[in-house]
């Protein structure tokens, strides 16, 4: 009994399907369209939330340039006062040459045009690690008044700025998720209810016979599944797709110059697939549940 009732289930959610060809593609479609702009607004939030982490290990950190023209007597010394400062943690000296070498090893292939200079344009530095980012001005005007000191630089500004990037992403991306969620429930709804409006008699009819609701209903829940299925399906390829070769290009050319890798698409396609099938089949489930309260008591 159960098996015959799930075969006439499916069977009717395929002809449902076939039959309203192209209300059955614009659903598809419309979820699809949805779950790759919800699977982009992802992806990019969650690159900006590991930049701004990997900015983030930096917070605490300033970087100090040195003069060329001063000598290794007065490196030292300038590594001793910057030691003696209140809430200076570490103090590490990178030299020009090892501050080259680094950024050869970071550029990879591209690495090679750095041997053009006649002359290292890298300067002299000292990275100086806080105890506390509330230190950080105190530590700022010590080494500023410092002889010798060409530049300094302190990312806390940056830092801020993807913060506050990350933020309205979030905002802008949710808003539009949720428009484009009500547009794909409501393209599923009409593909359904159109479905219901051409069996309509044949309903009322399997009523009169004492057919029950969850019975007739079925067919279009899983045509709704169904629709919101295929649509996860595409998305996941095209997103996966799509991610991968901007991730290859972008920690080819971009990586190198923000000391920064994108996240693998590897790493997260399995997270990718599970959330825009259940997305998916959500917004199909319930797009058939609202199409049939007009014919059914759901």
């Amino acid at each position: 009994m159960f098996s015959r009732i799930l075969k006439n289930t499916f069977k009717q959610g395929f002809q449902g399907i076939l039959r309203n060809r192209t209300m059955s593609l614009a659903s598809i479609g419309s979820v699809a369209s949805v779950l790759i702009i919800l699977g982009m607004i992802l992806l990019l939030i969650l690159n900006i939330n590991t930049l701004t982490l990997s900015a983030q290990e930096k917070f605490d950190e300033i970087y100090v340039y040195l003069e060329d023209d001063i000598d290794d007597q007065r490196i030292e010394e300038i590594g001793n006062n910057i030691k003696d400062l209140e809430g200076v943690l570490s103090v590490v000296y990178q030299s020009k040459e090892y501050a080259l070498n680094k950024m050869k090893e970071d550029w990879g292939e591209d690495g090679d045009l750095l041997d053009g200079f006649s002359k290292n344009p890298l300067p002299n530095t000292y990275v100086i690690q806080l105890e506390e980012v509330s230190y950080s001005e105190e530590v700022l005007i010590g080494v500023e008044n410092m002889y010798g000191i060409e530049e300094i630089k302190y990312y806390k500004e940056a830092v801020d700025m993807l913060i506050s990037t990350s933020s309205y992403v979030q905002i802008i991306g949710t808003i539009l998720i949720i428009v484009l969620l009500l547009i794909s429930i409501f393209i599923i709804q009409n593909t359904i209810k159109i479905t219901v409006a051409s069996r309509r008699t044949e309903i009322r009819l399997m009523q009169y016979i004492g057919a029950s609701n969850g019975y007739l209903r079925g067919p279009f829940l899983f045509e709704g599944l169904l629709l919101g299925l295929l649509g996860s399906i595409i998305a996941t390829i095209v997103v996966l797709n799509a991610y991968d070769y901007l991730v290859g290009y972008g920690n080819q050319k971009l990586a190198p110059l923000l000391s920064f890798q994108f996240i693998p698409a590897t790493s997260i396609s399995t997270d990718i697939l599970i959330i825009f099938m259940t997305i998916g089949i959500g917004i199909g489930i319930l797009g058939s549940i609202v199409s049939l309260k007009k014919f059914l008591n759901v």
